[in-house]
Formats: C-alpha cells, structure tokens, sequence
C-alpha cells in the first residue's frame, strides 16, 4: 500500500497543485472515454483540485468528483463553479452500485490500495463500464528533464506505469494503453513552485527542501538547454490505461 502521509500532504499547496500541474491533453481523455458516447456519468476518483473533472466537463460529460482531503475539495470547488467533490476515497466509494458510465483516476491510481479499489470500482461501474487511469509524466528522455527528475526525486516515469499496472482485477477486461504527447510553458521560478506541489518535496525536512531548491537553480542557470530562458517548455508523456467492467 500506498504511504498515505505522502498520498494526503497536498491539500498543503492546493491553489498552487491547481495552477502549476499541467493539464491532461483533450485526447487522451477522448482516448480514456472513447465508446462512451455523449453526457456519459463519469466519476472522477481522487479528483485533487478538479484538474481532470475540468477536461471531463469540456467533453460535455457529467463528473461526480471523489476526493478524501478536505483542502483539495476546497480547491476543486472554487475552481470549478457549480460542483462539489463529495468526501471519499477509493477504497470506499459514496457512490451506489452501477451508476457511473466509466470511473477515471488523474496522477492518484498508485496511492490506492488496489485489490479493495478495483472491488469499490467495479462495484459502481455499469457493465460494460471503463476504467481509466491517467498519468501526466515528464518524458526523462530529455536529458535535462532526467536530471530534474533525479535532484527533486521523481521516481515515477512512464515505464515504470506501464510495467507496473498490468491488471485491474478479475471484474476487468485486458488493459489497453495509449500514450500522448504534450508540453507546458513555464518559467523557472513556475518550474520551481510546480516541483513544491509534489508530495517528496511537501513532506521533506526543511534541509532536504534547501538542497532541493539550490540544486534546482542551478541546474537552471547552467544546464545549456535551459541557462538564460524566460520560459521553459517542459515535455510530458501522457498515460493511459484503459479497461471495461467485464
């Protein structure tokens, strides 16, 4: 399981989560959600600031937003007028059985328990229903991008998913995986605040948060692909496992 200190540390920087984490391109969730047709019941599980709810809406969907920290909710709501994440988590959904058309999960799958969370997911899904995880991942094919990732330890990278998830439980079919590619335009004091929404910088010491940041600078300053840019395009690798409700 999970280490739920880290999985719960963001409601911490909430506004800040919302404004630096890069959004998930339009096709992916057309990909996540394809075959579902129009105003399908999406729920949007671990749901954080509404990052994912927001792209499910703009498709013309209707999202019921999930998510356990009180903060993020907060954050969700205000920046989403006219819904509210109702209180929970994946391992026990407020959700009746069979009500949603699929369940997606934005950058929260590999904080859940999962064999009690594909139980919960398959429980409010009706048949036929998809399961989508996202994942927006730096793509460390990029020299730079590798040693950013290694200064602010961010094990996590688009390999790492696909090997790792290769089942969702007996209630589901095969998984299907597409990728899709993205960037966002920062600059480097965004770059910075982004990285101080991850949850290794949110629950580090204050010194380790010092070493962080200093080595983050000067990998800005001195790194030829990044040294005197106003802004830095950071490249995304966007992940998509996809499986329907037997």
């Amino acid at each position: 399981m999970a280490d739920h200190t880290q999985a719960l540390s963001f409601g911490a920087a909430a506004a800040e989560y919302d404004r630096f984490r890069p959004r998930y391109p339009d096709r992916a969730v057309r990909w996540a959600l394809d075959g579902l047709g129009s105003a399908a019941r999406v729920v949007d599980l671990g749901a954080g600031t509404g990052i994912l709810t927001r792209g499910v809406l703009a498709l013309g969907h209707e999202v019921t937003p999930v998510e356990p920290d009180p903060d993020m909710r907060a954050q969700l709501a205000a920046a989403t007028p006219g819904l509210t994440a109702l209180a929970g988590g994946a391992e026990s959904l407020p959700l009746p059985d069979g009500v949603a058309d699929a369940v997606v999960v934005g950058q929260a799958y590999h904080w859940f328990d999962r064999e009690v969370a594909h139980a919960e997911i398959a429980r409010v899904l009706r048949p036929g229903g998809t399961f989508a995880p996202i994942w927006n991942m730096r793509d460390d094919r990029v020299d730079w991008v590798a040693e950013l990732g290694r200064i602010a330890h961010l094990g996590d990278n688009a390999g790492n998913v696909v090997e790792r998830y290769t089942s969702f439980g007996p209630a589901f079919e095969p998984i299907e995986q597409g990728e899709f590619s993205h960037h966002t335009s920062l600059t480097p004091d965004d770059l910075i605040a982004m990285l101080h929404t991850r949850s290794y910088w949110l629950t580090a010491p204050d010194d380790r948060r010092a070493t962080i940041d200093r080595e983050l600078r000067e990998l800005l300053a001195t790194h030829p692909d990044l040294t005197g840019r106003e802004t830095v395009e950071l490249p995304y690798r966007t992940i998509v496992l996809r499986a329907r409700r037997r």
